[in-house]
């Protein structure tokens, strides 16, 4: 037996189902004793190096956060003050919802205080409240009960049924594009590829009507001209018309001048200007095709001025024609030069990605029918003259087209493999503008289109296509719920908590639909938190546009150019180097391309104009919404809502950074 053992001996062990007893060791005692000793002093230690890493860590955040507060002073102080027309009467009436629930916050901390737990009192024996300003915090909680309530509750689901129906067609145009993608399925031609048909002569080769409008593209005017004038095709068989609404006689004479270059070198270019502008982009379309020799073609491809297709873009595009003469129309995908300048040209390309790959592919291939892009598209000639040529009556004249060449019996066919080279808007006000013109132009045609659309001889599953999905859904419920519901209803359900939002509307059911939009870009999964809520940011633009649209409010019915950077000249002249390098012996076009380019590139050097010191703007509806939703935010954490409070904080952040323009790249 151990020395150190005891023996125990019990009369009546039934009741007792563990006994352990050790004699501790005196040695082992004193090791004890000890380490309890120590203890304290080494906890001590180690608060007070924890202390010293806080306090080391404090000047660095204060330093930190006083060089940002003095760099958005610096901007703020430096900005431009925003178009007061993209404001108007959205922006009072956030302002004013703004006002009540800044009340609204100080009055519930207030309550949460003073621990005032109104909810057991008898309404019927208001004696038992201490003071007048209890009775009137009882009285607004009994009117938000059972007026407020039911009101904000009935409109929150009505916006969670569009929801989840946006959602459905989100799901079934995904599901469309993974049977495209598993099944492999591509646009197929009537009939055999160039190599068999060369024998025919110049029947294979149809005449071609390029056309180039521009508008003050002084950046890009170059590598359009120049990228048409080299499409492989024989040059007695396509004519490239500049059109050109430039009112800067320079920039005009600059122009003429790169035509006038182009025609020496044997290619056929003309170059026209309206002295009446009217009408935008549709009213220079409609005088180019009034000229006459366009009824010698039988084709026009349109490209806008910062766009630049390969060579070879007729020769993918125009077989497709062969055979089909209920064909109207062939639509190339577009592929962005500057997608990884700034995290919002990055946020757009998701975007653009979704649309053509998923949007334009499925309707293209299912239904022969999606929205005409407005460039890098070739159009049947006698497509248009039956649909009733180019119209000035909305500011999305390639959206109008396409709708009325639907109506009589046009099909459309999406090419997801060819690709043309543009840009991207780098600031947020370039692509605020283009957002409002984009969703307030859909709403005007939408009103004009309707009586075409129910008197039209198409099929009715065809025109429920068009009305309840490719205008409604599409464009007038996506902007209204996405505002209403996340930037107003979820705000306001803090202060009214018998309306709460469930979790999945605010968080799973975005985030879901959020990687879906995703998938075809997949490089950019690590700009999935910052899509979802840049996209909710922009759903107050959108909504205000398409508000003004439907109602012809505001500025519904203007055109802003989208502002060009000319990146994709630079990087032409690059990939111009590596297919000369690679192709050696194709030395008959890449020769000519070097050397446009090297001109191109000199010619830039010779107009360059001056730098411009460039300035932010501050936008008052995205300031003021951040505010909303960060009040909103501080009222949440009263009631302790783990997701609506994150939600509303990084969602009130983003407003915050958009309304300070400090996305993307500021404005000349």
């Amino acid at each position: 037996m151990a020395p150190s053992s005891v023996v125990v001996t019990l009369d009546r062990p039934d009741n007792i189902s563990l006994i352990k007893m050790n004699e501790q060791n005196p040695e082992s005692a004193r090791f004890h004793e000890k380490q309890k000793a120590a203890s304290p002093k080494q906890f001590t230690w180690v608060i007070l190096l924890k202390l010293q890493r806080l306090l080391a860590c404090i000047p660095w955040a204060a330093t930190s956060t006083w060089a940002a507060l003095r760099s958005i002073k610096k901007r703020v102080a430096s900005s431009d003050p925003e178009d007061p027309r993209y404001r108007g009467r959205l922006y009072m009436f956030i302002k004013a919802f703004l006002a009540l629930s800044l009340i609204a916050l100080v009055v519930e901390t207030f309550a949460y205080f003073k621990n005032w737990d109104l909810s057991l009192v008898n309404v019927y024996h208001p004696w038992e409240v201490e003071s007048l300003v209890q009775w009137c915090y009882m009285s607004w909680m009994i009117s938000r009960t059972d007026y407020l309530a039911p009101f904000i509750a009935a409109l929150s689901r009505f916006c969670v049924v569009l929801f989840m129906i946006q959602s459905l067609d989100r799901l079934v145009q995904c599901l469309g594009w993974f049977w495209i993608k598993f099944m492999k399925l591509r646009p197929v031609l009537e009939r055999d590829d160039c190599g068999d048909v060369e024998d025919d002569g110049m029947s294979f080769y149809p005449m071609v009507l390029v056309q180039i409008p521009m508008c003050n593209e002084k950046e890009v005017y170059e590598q359009s001209i120049g990228a048409a004038c080299q499409l492989d095709w024989p040059k007695d068989r396509f004519l490239v018309q500049v059109l050109d609404d430039s009112d800067d006689e320079l920039l005009q004479h600059l122009i003429r001048d790169e035509v006038v270059a182009w025609k020496e070198k044997g290619v056929n270019i003309v170059y026209r200007h309206r002295f009446i502008r009217t009408g935008y982009k549709a009213g220079n379309l409609k005088s180019a095709m009034a000229c006459d020799y366009v009824k010698d073609y039988e084709f026009v491809v349109i490209f806008d001025a910062d766009f630049q297709p390969n060579p070879d873009f007729l020769q993918l595009t125009l077989p497709h024609f062969k055979g089909r003469p209920d064909l109207g129309l062939v639509q190339a995908r577009w592929s962005f030069v500057n997608k990884d300048e700034n995290l919002l040209t990055r946020l757009q390309n998701i975007n653009l990605c979704f649309h053509f790959e998923v949007e334009q592919q499925v309707n293209g291939h299912f239904l022969n029918f999606f929205g005409f892009n407005g460039t890098a598209g070739v159009w049947r000639i006698k497509a248009l003259e039956d649909s009733g040529g180019w119209l000035e009556r909305t500011t999305v004249e390639d959206m109008d087209i396409a709708v009325r060449a639907h109506l009589h019996g046009w099909k459309f066919i999406f090419l997801n493999d060819v690709r043309v080279l543009c840009e991207l808007p780098e600031s947020y006000e370039a692509y605020k503008k283009q957002q409002h013109r984009w969703h307030s132009g859909p709403m005007q045609l939408f009103r004009l289109c309707l009586p075409a659309i129910l008197t039209s001889k198409i099929s009715g599953w065809k025109k429920a296509n068009l009305i309840f999905l490719f205008f409604l859904l599409r464009k007038l419920v996506l902007p209204f719920y996405s505002f209403t519901l996340f930037c107003i209803i979820l705000p306001l359900t803090m202060f009214i908590p018998e309306a709460e939002l469930p979790a999945w509307v605010i968080c799973y059911v975005p985030i879901v639909l959020s990687i879906l939009n995703i998938l075809p870009a997949p490089k950019s999964f690590p700009f999935l938190v910052p899509y979802l809520l840049f996209e909710n940011t922009m759903s107050v633009t959108k909504f205000n546009a398409m508000i003004s649209g439907l109602f012809q409010l505001g500025s519904a019915y203007e055109w802003v150019v989208t502002k060009k950077t000319g990146r994709a000249s630079e990087s032409d002249l690059i990939s111009l180097a590596e297919r000369e390098s690679k192709n050696q012996g194709e030395e008959k076009i890449q020769r000519r391309l070097s050397e446009s380019g090297l001109e191109m590139l000199e010619k830039l050097n010779e107009h360059r104009a001056p730098v411009v010191r460039k300035r932010n703007r501050i936008y008052r509806k995205e300031l003021a919404l951040a505010c909303l939703l960060l009040t909103a935010a501080a009222r949440s954490l009263l009631s302790a809502h783990g997701i609506h409070f994150y939600y509303l904080l990084f969602q009130g952040m983003s407003f915050l950074v958009v309304g300070l323009d400090l996305i993307g790249e500021q404005v000349s």
